[in-house]
């Protein structure tokens, strides 16, 4: 399993699907089960949330610095 490509599938499920957006922020371990559709034992889903959750961010960042310096005159 390419765990990068399964972290990047559930960032953009996260962030084009509000409903499972919700689910994630609630509970994490079945969306990721969900999107995955499989059983992993807690410790690799943990790795993968860890994941998604340091990428939504470092995205969320870029995004508000780039305003920042954005071109908008």
């Amino acid at each position: 399993m390419d765990i990068k490509a399964k972290i990047d599938e559930v960032v953009n499920k996260v962030k084009n699907d509000k409903g499972f957006a919700e689910k994630f922020q609630k509970e994490p371990i079945k969306a990721v089960e969900e999107v995955l559709g499989v059983d992993l034992p807690d410790d690799a889903i943990k790795n993968i949330i860890d994941g998604v959750k340091a990428k939504i961010n470092i995205e969320d960042i870029k995004g508000k610095i780039g305003g920042l310096f954005g071109g908008n005159k």
